[in-house]
């Protein structure tokens, strides 16, 4: 029994490594937080194995149903819909109970996002805090971003392509005109990355909409 935390591409779907080809074919069942994108993947690699959805909205009987099949001896690759499964998703829920039942674990190097955005954001990359998303009301989002002004790195934030000009407003309201990197789209074709004060790249993106996954990185100093 066991479980397998697979990492898929966050674009090009060539970003995916032998190892997690070979476990995907490997095991009894896949369990995908989006089950559309993932038949994508195992199309493109023929990958045949059964799939199911594990995503924010299952209900605890789907967890504990599968629980109850690696406890038969089934053994199952986690995948979310882009990336490192676990990270801002509901993947870490079923990490955390398969730790609490003594089932064995893998995880499996691969792609995640912030990554790349911090490397291309020309910050240094010494050393730096993941925070993910903010949350949804402004009084705490302001006070989250104005509690990074004394770290010396960067802060990577995931931000959704709606909330992009928000979050440049609050964050100069709270931190000030700090230098900051936009970027969207990593791997795929729109790749794009905008670099400056975050007043510049909000007059940069008036009259525009944003589009695809964005990840925001911030320097303080």
């Amino acid at each position: 029994m066991s479980l397998y935390v697979c990492p898929t591409p966050i674009g090009n779907l060539k970003d995916i490594t032998l190892r997690v080809i070979l476990v995907l074919r490997k095991v009894d069942l896949i369990a995908s937080e989006d089950t559309r994108v993932t038949r994508i993947l195992l199309n493109k690699y023929a990958i045949h194995t059964p799939i199911t959805s594990f995503h924010s909205y299952s209900s605890a009987r789907k967890l504990e149903k599968l629980m109850e099949e690696m406890e038969r001896g089934k053994e199952i690759a986690l995948v979310t819909d882009a990336g490192t499964p676990g990270i801002s998703d509901p993947g870490y829920k079923l990490i955390k109970a398969c730790i609490n039942k003594g089932i064995h674990i893998e995880v499996l190097p691969g792609p995640t996002s912030f990554v790349p955005a911090l490397l291309l954001s020309g910050f240094s990359p010494a050393h730096f805090i993941f925070y993910g998303f903010l949350p949804r009301k402004k009084g705490k989002r302001k006070k989250i971003l104005q509690g990074f002004k004394d770290f010396s790195g960067p802060v990577i934030f995931f931000e959704s392509p709606f909330r992009v000009k928000q979050f440049l407003s609050e964050l100069i309201e709270s931190a000030g005109d700090v230098n900051v990197a936009v970027t969207r789209e990593i791997t795929k074709i729109h790749e794009e990355a905008l670099r400056g004060r975050a007043s510049e790249i909000l007059n940069e993106l008036e009259g525009r909409s944003v589009k695809g996954e964005v990840i925001i990185i911030v320097s303080y100093k």
